[in-house]
């Protein structure tokens, strides 16, 4: 009960801006996790499209051209990817990093159909493959990032 009658105290108080030199002394912990649960083009919602597209345009040569994707759809579940920030072994600044997710899982992920075509709204004639994977993959490991 102390402890939280010391919060409500501190709390009272209000928050305050701190100086760079008393930010460089703030510690925490391990930064943040989160989990996400992304679901794409899911056919049973009401009003679901049937005809959904994802367009990427290149030009070469003087002519537009654009990767098309019909269908993209599925689940993704994702479980612990982290951020936090670390002090870069060589003394040199502090790292961003990114902790990969331990757990994936792929529900019914994929698209129908893969294209190159001049017009992206062309009904699509070419079908350069389809992509469908359903499974877990397990990963471990970090992406770092940092600036000179």
């Amino acid at each position: 009960m102390l402890a939280l009658a010391g919060c409500t105290q501190a709390l009272a108080g209000g928050l305050r801006p701190l100086e760079d030199a008393e930010m460089s002394n703030v510690t925490g912990g391990d930064g943040i996790s989160f989990a996400a649960h992304i679901v794409l083009n899911d056919p049973t919602l009401v009003g679901a499209v049937a005809d959904s597209r994802l367009s990427l345009g290149f030009n070469g040569d003087g002519q537009n051209r654009y990767l098309v994707i019909k269908n993209l759809r599925g689940s993704i579940d994702m479980w612990a990817v982290s951020l936090g920030v670390q002090q870069r072994s060589d003394g040199g600044g502090d790292t961003i990093t990114i902790g990969l997710p331990g757990y994936v899982k792929y529900g019914n992920f994929g698209f129908e159909s893969l294209s190159v075509q001049t017009d992206p709204t062309a009904p699509v004639t070419g079908n350069l493959g389809s992509l469908n994977i359903n499974g877990n993959v397990s990963l471990q490991g970090q992406v770092r990032l940092w600036s000179h």
